[in-house]
């Protein structure tokens, strides 16, 4: 009998050695300790040195500057932006946008691109309202609707583009219906050929909550747009900085010469500069070696497609709908302005 127990035991000694023998390496250094270490100690000194010799340079200040100022310009609207976002989902019951809306969808497309008049911010704030819209119910075609047509006819907006136009009323007519017309035609698209596995909303729960605190869930909403808005737009910024210190502004004269190529280089222009819709029709106006419908162009694109636009929809409705949706506005709306602009200018 103890020979037998002997003989059980063995086993079970010799699984519990080759156990400990396994698990040794697993709590001991890694295999390639030595490169680690050398990389752990090199690296961040290199890095900090080569940016330390680069700051001092005219081109990273430029980047800086630019990067800020896109920054701070943007941020006070993405507050607005986020701040009416939790507004509505706390405060305002869906039934409400099932009454000022219509019931078709192909209606609520112009009734809600009209209705983007009274927000008085820029692209970076229409993100997180066309968002809430649709958690409330809202249809996305309509949602979308309204998130471009927002930076681009708000009164704002439309004054900024009459001072910096003051001899050409005309301009500012047709970046209103330029802007209406392509709001419309994309939120008539998305009924048409949108699908609902393109769009990925921020999962949260949207409306009011029963028992909870309509304040708490307001302050919840803000915090949670604001910081997840804000990664993208800052992403956004040091793309469109990087863009305006690696081309060189002898560029634009190569295009400025051709009608049609203006339009498509400012167009472009405008996607990578990722200037804010309240500022954009100053650049334009300074644009002088371009024809009106390029400059007009520049000012439709801009509110509806750059990069911290493209970056903030890709973090708030998904990177499969950024790219399809930012691509199809900028045809559609470089389309629309040279329609309305060889009607009106």
């Amino acid at each position: 009998m103890q020979k037998t127990q002997e003989r059980v035991a063995k086993p079970y000694a010799a699984t519990e050695a080759v156990t400990a023998t396994d698990a040794a390496p697993g709590r001991g250094w890694p295999r390639y300790w030595p490169l680690l270490l050398l990389a752990a100690a090199v690296l961040p000194g290199t890095a900090l040195f080569a940016v330390g010799r680069w700051e001092d340079t005219p081109a990273f200040q430029t980047w800086r500057t630019v990067c800020l100022a896109i920054t701070v310009q943007a941020t006070p609207f993405l507050l607005l932006g986020t701040a009416v976002s939790g507004a509505i989902n706390a405060f305002v019951p869906a039934r409400v946008f099932q009454r000022l809306l219509p019931k078709r969808p192909a209606l609520a497309v112009p009734a809600a691109g009209i209705a983007g008049v009274v927000l008085p911010g820029c692209e970076c704030a229409s993100v997180p309202v066309a968002n809430s819209l649709i958690g409330r119910g809202v249809t996305p075609a309509a949602a979308f609707a309204f998130l471009l047509s927002a930076p681009a006819i708000n009164p704002v907006v439309l004054t900024t583009t009459a001072i910096a136009f003051p001899n050409s009323p005309a301009m500012v007519l047709a970046r209103l219906v330029a802007s209406l017309l392509t709001a419309a035609v994309m939120g008539w698209l998305w009924l048409w050929l949108g699908r609902e596995e393109w769009l990925r909303p921020a999962a949260r729960h949207a409306g009011h909550q029963p028992g909870h605190s309509r304040w708490t869930e307001f302050r919840h909403a803000f915090q949670h747009d604001f910081l997840h808005a804000g990664g993208f737009l800052v992403l956004g910024a040091m793309a469109a900085a990087t863009f305006n210190v690696t081309v060189p502004r002898s560029v634009l004269d190569v295009f400025s010469g051709s009608p049609w190529l203006g339009v498509l280089f400012l167009a472009a222009l405008a996607i990578l500069l990722a200037v804010c819709s309240e500022a954009d029709a100053f650049l334009a106006a300074s644009l002088t070696g371009f024809s009106p419908i390029a400059r007009l162009a520049f000012m439709v694109v801009g509110p509806m497609v750059d990069l911290k636009l493209i970056a903030l929809q890709a973090g708030t409705f998904g990177r499969a709908f950024a790219v399809r949706f930012s691509t199809a506005t900028t045809g559609v709306a470089m389309l629309c302005s040279a329609l309305i602009g060889g009607m009106l200018l």
